[in-house]
């Protein structure tokens, strides 16, 4: 069952930042870039209270290595965990409330551009994330919403939505 869908928290960024320096350290040397994904990335809109963290890796054979650091904060290795040249890693507190989830992929991976390209892309267009967060509340309007199925029904969304960010993001000049 989902636990809750809430409005944006500004602290949610302060979150981030703590902890991409805590995973930047952790890594060392296999870490590129940290990116703070996901509906608590973009301010005015539902999100469960979860940070999506995406880091860029040098390789997953690098992160592999790495990974004891991670363990040391308290994530869980969940290895691809579904998404294929992936590794996947999620943080709990007592009580067994998610906090974290960290997404790595090697440099240059297509998921790296897909999933910042979605994130830039409603940042920038606050109808659209309205609507994201709109779908969102019809979802769960009436309680009882089990996990799988909402996720499912925003996939549609989700899907198209990537489709016109990433070709946003193709004709759009660099900053």
């Amino acid at each position: 069952m989902l636990k809750s869908v809430v409005p944006h928290n500004p602290a949610w960024a302060d979150d981030f930042g703590a902890e991409s320096d805590l995973i930047r350290q952790a890594l060392g040397a296999a870490c590129i870039a940290v990116h703070h994904i996901g509906s608590t990335s973009i301010p005015g809109i539902l999100a469960k209270p979860i940070i999506d963290i995406l880091v860029e890796a040098t390789s997953l054979a690098n992160v592999d290595e790495a990974s004891p650091g991670l363990d040391r904060l308290g994530y869980e290795a969940k290895g691809e965990y579904g998404i294929r040249r992936r590794r996947y890693f999620r943080k709990t507190r007592s009580g067994g409330v998610r906090t974290h989830h960290i997404h790595i992929y090697a440099q240059s991976d297509e998921n790296l551009n897909r999933h910042i390209a979605f994130r830039d892309y409603l940042r920038a267009n606050p109808g659209v994330a309205r609507d994201y967060s709109d779908l969102k509340a019809t979802l769960i309007a009436g309680g009882n919403v089990i996990w799988s199925e909402y996720q499912a029904d925003k996939d549609e969304f989700i899907e198209a939505t990537e489709f016109d960010a990433i070709a946003w993001c193709a004709v759009r000049p660099l900053p």
